[in-house]
């Protein structure tokens, strides 16, 4: 884990940001209803920081770190990368970004082309952004591999010749091409091997150190996110619960959804693990195309009161660099 620098601004700033996908049926397709996959998200992301995303699946991380990198145009909200607004460019301004923003997509195999080569593969985004010569691209190419751990020699073969943790450094390596300022990580251990795992993570911190970088790890990996992470956000059905500090967020959770969530994370010492008291939420997660009305968790709660169920609650400041959406909390900053 690298610790942002104690002057730094945020890198990125996101403020309401939403992601609507709208839903067409009948014989003439007409739009009747949408789905709201990211609904109203604010966060800021300090330079050299990672920010940990978490969830369980269907939440909407990996559409929100892709409306964050423009691979998808934000229905409302803004993002601004080091202070520019970027939520509304198109064309041009739009391709000369991308040098700054870059992805680690979570199945290495899926993201590489299997007709290119890893040196081709890795090259790409040299060629498409940076005006190199042939011998000076070659160049960065065998750099990028050395980098992430790769043997050289490999730069001719296909990426069906190698594991999955190799097929990941070469997306890593296609990542760093470009000397980029902020990457989304999209899950990027959760189809590798767990003895994998460890290794790509701690080339992440390696890079991040050498290189400055500023990261959104998505992951539904808790305890990898504690590793790595130096803040954490919860999100659930499109919203944030919480967001703050790892330590005092893992070892205080103040949003009844993020207890569950960590309730269910083994521990190693056996005697706590024995001590272990597991929350199980009970029913199904909501359709994002019909949430429930006030809080998005009011179905699944073990917490719920009425005003749960007809009151949105907002993400406020709860003392200590902590902001949890939750009513339970807001009247307890009342009562005292």
């Amino acid at each position: 884990m690298t610790e942002p620098p104690a002057e730094a601004g945020p890198l990125v700033q996101v403020d309401g940001l939403k992601m609507h996908f709208p839903i067409y049926s009948g014989l003439f397709r007409r739009q009747t209803g949408v789905v709201k996959a990211v609904d109203d998200l604010s966060f800021e992301i300090a330079r050299g920081e990672t920010l940990g995303l978490v969830g369980e699946s269907g939440c909407g991380k990996s559409t929100a770190g892709r409306a964050l990198l423009r691979l998808y145009d934000p229905t409302a909200g803004s993002i601004q990368l080091d202070g520019r607004e970027i939520s509304g460019l198109k064309g041009d301004a739009l391709r000369k970004l991308r040098t700054r923003m870059q992805m680690i997509f979570q199945d290495p195999q899926a993201s590489l082309n299997p007709r290119m080569t890893v040196g081709s593969i890795i090259a790409e985004p040299l060629a498409e952004h940076a005006a190199l010569g042939r011998r000076e691209m070659r160049a960065r190419v065998l750099e990028l591999m050395d980098q992430v751990g790769l043997n050289r020699s490999f730069a001719n073969r296909y990426p069906h010749e190698f594991s999955g943790g190799q097929r990941q450094r070469i997306g890593i390596a296609r990542a760093l091409a470009l000397n980029p300022d902020f990457i989304v990580c999209d899950e990027p251990i959760a189809a590798l091997d767990v003895s994998i795992q460890a290794q790509v993570v701690n080339l992440l911190e390696d890079l991040q150190r050498s290189h400055g970088l500023t990261y959104l790890f998505i992951s539904h990996d808790l305890s990898m996110v504690r590793h790595l992470a130096t803040r954490v956000a919860v999100m659930y059905l499109g919203r944030i619960m919480e967001i703050g500090p790892r330590d005092g967020l893992y070892a205080n959770p103040l949003h009844p959804y993020t207890e569950a969530l960590l309730s269910a994370v083994p521990e190693a010492d056996p005697e706590a693990e024995g001590a272990r008291e597991r929350i199980v939420l009970t029913g199904d997660v909501p359709s994002p195309s019909n949430p429930p009305k006030g809080c998005v968790f009011c179905t699944r709660c073990p917490k719920v009161f009425d005003r749960c169920r007809v009151e949105v609650p907002e993400l406020r400041d709860a003392g200590e660099g902590r902001r949890v959406a939750c009513h339970l909390i807001e009247e307890a900053q009342v009562a005292a």
